[in-house]
């Protein structure tokens, strides 16, 4: 980093991409039935742009620890903007299904890079009493995309064109890529060591296909033996890659090591239940206000700006939070507020009052986007930094795997409470989303229970919880 630029505008470049990025993977859901007809196929066909991206992320994110460590992590990042870049303008002007779909799979080439290296580097130059601020900086533009990317779509398809999606980006790109030659220093690894080829490709195909599979179990009709076949053949992979690279520890991609850290294991197991929940509800609440409440798709998509709303406020707090209660309280107690909160939801229906649904949404909102900056940043509080760039790689596969199996599970939820209450899932009522969304706020306690493992003075050197504490107590 160029010593004159302040680290809070690294940062927030950083967090500029991050958005670009998250809101690529959301935005399109609105424009499938526009893109469909200039393609000339179904609007279910336009599924494999949407899946092909999300598989790309899943087999290169992995990796992008060691890209980075080779070949510089400005040098990574400033490719990954540029490619995803152009992928987003070959995106907009393509004429067939095809090349739509080969551009997504390069610009999902493009956003694997780009998202954990920008991480990484936020990571390498934010001192630890600053990383709280840093993360919650970088970690709202995945909430807000969650939120806004589809009434954003509506609102452009709807106006303009579904070309535009992708042409918007190009600006922002070049802007982002150019600040970044200039912000950024290329800072690379501390040893190198040989690309791990059998891990990547035992992991990349578990990735792949664990999303392939719980996408066609969420999907409406079709075989559930291919899909189910193919889950399990993804857990066998993944168990392989597991037991090959403990093997091998010094060229794995995966750093176990970091595993046996209690802060940085809980944003790999319990963490996961949250982000999958925290992924369900933007998908379960549209189609609840619009199937069950019989609400227009813009007005509905309007509703779930409140938990923006409430992302956004809670980052004004997140550091004086922090500081009073400390990590380990905030995720306990936090933790059961946000189930909480999210299971408020299973209480609306057609009559409840405009303002009850957005005072719920909003507050789930706030809640969530504690809990979320909390356990990003405990994550990387013990990371030593020889050992940062393969455990923020690895992190940032989890992430994204579970974030993008969330609609897959709401869906397969949906299906199953609807089957059991005797009736077909193609047209849900309000008590099979009801019950859905019940099971979902039981999964996001998956972090209360990890973090009753937790020291009391997790991470103190970052929130400043026991310093404030020792400050205050009288002598």
């Amino acid at each position: 980093m160029k010593k004159s630029i302040s680290p809070i505008y690294i940062t927030s470049l950083i967090a500029g991409a991050f958005f670009m990025e998250n809101l690529d993977g959301t935005i399109i859901a609105t424009a499938l039935p526009q893109m469909a007809r200039s393609f000339h196929v179904g609007a279910v066909n336009l599924n494999i742009g949407m899946t092909a991206y999300l598989l790309t992320l899943a087999v290169f994110i992995p990796i992008s620890g060691w890209v980075a460590d080779r070949f510089g992590s400005r040098s990574v990042f400033a490719c990954a903007i540029g490619v995803f870049t152009l992928a987003s303008l070959l995106c907009g002007a393509a004429g067939t299904l095809t090349q739509f779909t080969f551009m997504r799979v390069l610009q999902g080439i493009g956003g694997a890079m780009m998202v954990p290296v920008g991480r990484l580097i936020v990571l390498r130059t934010t001192p630890k009493e600053k990383l709280t601020q840093a993360i919650a900086y970088i970690t709202w533009p995945g909430l807000t995309a969650l939120v806004i990317g589809p009434p954003l779509g509506g609102f452009i398809t709807t106006y303009a064109s579904w070309h535009w999606i992708f042409f918007l980006n190009l600006p922002v790109g070049v802007l982002a890529l150019v600040l970044t030659l200039l912000w950024i220093e290329n800072v690379r690894t501390y040893e190198r060591h040989p690309f791990d080829w059998t891990t990547f490709l035992l992991g990349g195909f578990a990735s792949t296909g664990a999303v392939y599979a719980m996408e066609k179990l969420g999907g409406d009709g079709g075989s559930w033996q291919v899909p189910s076949a193919t889950l399990a053949l993804s857990a066998l992979s993944g168990v392989a890659a597991i037991v090959l690279a403990r093997r091998k520890p010094a060229t794995a991609l995966v750093d176990f090591e970091s595993l046996k850290l209690k802060t940085y294991s809980l944003s790999v197991y319990g963490a996961s239940a949250f982000r999958i929940a925290v992924a369900v509800l933007p998908f379960l609440l549209p189609l609840m206000f619009q199937i069950a409440f019989g609400l227009n798709a813009f007005r509905s998509g309007l509703y779930l700006l409140a938990l923006f709303g409430g992302d956004l406020s809670m980052k004004v707090f997140v550091i004086q939070v922090l500081r009073r209660f400390g990590f380990r309280n905030i995720l306990l107690v936090n933790g059961v507020i946000t189930a909480a909160s999210m299971a408020l939801c299973a209480t609306l229906n057609p009559s409840t009052p405009t303002l009850v649904i957005l005072a719920i949404l909003f507050f789930h909102g706030a809640c969530r986007s504690m809990e979320f900056t909390c356990m990003t940043t405990l994550a990387y509080t013990e990371i030593p930094p020889n050992r940062m760039s393969r455990a923020n790689g690895f992190l940032s596969a989890i992430m994204q795997l579970s974030m993008g199996m969330g609609v897959a599970v709401g869906a397969i939820t949906l299906r199953l409470v609807a089957h059991a209450h005797g009736h077909s899932a193609a047209v849900p009522q309000l008590r099979d989303f009801h019950m859905a969304i019940l099971f979902i706020a039981v999964l996001a306690l998956g972090p209360v229970f990890d973090s009753l493992g937790l020291p009391h003075d997790a991470g103190v050197a970052t929130s400043g919880h026991r310093q404030e504490s020792l400050e205050v107590t009288p002598v």
